[in-house]
């Protein structure tokens, strides 16, 4: 699979710039300089924290951590998080793609509307058609016209095959998808699914049932179940993720339109919370432009 330093690491460098300033440079300016952890600097480093999409209890935590202890000082504050962002990356699980070869693999991909999960998909279904496999759509958001279109053209673009039922239960194209999928000899089934949080029994209940679906007609092929984030909705990413949970044994994280973004700390705010890892990350416009994420990558680009 891709990795960043492939493309150049100057690029997640200014895809990530935004929230590096947010995270990292505002807080290690303001706090490095200053001879000791007073309180004023303590409250001050947790609201930008905060500020910058950390969440409020991680803030909490880390800003704590610094109370009444002598080993770490004001100015060993940019390793200090450093260290600490990556040991939450890094405890929330491996960030490679589960994939198996020479099997089925289904991917099942959920996230509100508007987050990018439809361009996430047809960029997914390019970069596993790039390393040589038949990857087929589903097109399970079977009562948005516009949705079902977009994937279409997203497939095309992508050299996949799709599998769509204007207006059908989002279950039975799924069904069909899977049978089509073993009979002619698919690696790769990338599953879309609804993401209208306004009724969320009905979402729920859809989303229960598509992976009702999978479990009984190919369980031992479901590889991931992944949420889609866009990564300017900030702390709301975290809400949305918790809904998701609810509805399905969600396994991993995508967080799209992370360039230009200064709230990209919801990756780790995620990691922390939930114990997601993030495995896919979207950095740009292009269909090449969608990257395996590397935890240990992420972090040096935030702090060099």
């Amino acid at each position: 699979m891709f990795k960043f330093f492939s493309e150049g690491f100057n690029n997640l460098k200014k895809a990530v710039s935004n929230t590096a300033q947010a995270l990292v440079g505002n807080v290690v300016n303001s706090v490095e300089q200053e001879d000791e952890f007073s309180e004023f600097v303590l409250d001050d480093m947790e609201d930008m924290l905060i500020s910058a999409d950390l969440g409020v209890n991680y803030a909490a935590e880390l800003v704590d951590n610094l109370r009444d202890q002598n080993k770490i000082k004001p100015s060993d504050v940019k390793n200090y998080l450093k260290s600490e962002f990556l040991k939450t990356l890094e405890a929330a699980g491996s960030n490679n793609l589960n994939y198996t070869a020479g099997a089925l693999n289904i991917y099942f991909i959920a996230g509100v509307n508007g987050v990018g999960k439809t361009t996430l998909i047809g960029k997914l279904a390019y970069k596993f058609k790039n390393e040589g496999n038949r990857v087929l759509i589903a097109a399970g958001d079977t009562f948005r016209a516009a949705a079902e279109e977009q994937l279409d053209i997203w497939s095309k673009r992508a050299g996949a095959d799709i599998v769509r039922r204007d207006k059908a239960d989002p279950a039975s194209v799924v069904y069909e998808a899977i049978q089509k999928a073993k009979s002619e000899n698919y690696d790769v089934v990338l599953v879309d699914t609804a993401g209208r949080l306004q009724n969320k029994f009905n979402l729920m209940e859809e989303l229960s049932k598509i992976k009702s679906v999978i479990d009984k007609n190919a369980p031992e092929s479901l590889r991931e179940c992944i949420l889609v984030l866009d990564a300017n909705t900030g702390q709301n990413g975290l809400q949305q993720a918790k809904v998701f949970t609810e509805a399905v044994n969600l396994t991993s994280v995508a967080l799209t339109k992370l360039d230009g973004s200064a709230k990209g700390a919801i990756v780790i705010a995620v990691a922390k919370e939930l114990k997601l890892p993030v495995k896919l990350i979207g950095v740009g416009e292009k269909m090449e432009d969608l990257k395996d994420f590397d935890s240990e990558e992420f972090i040096e680009a935030l702090f060099n």
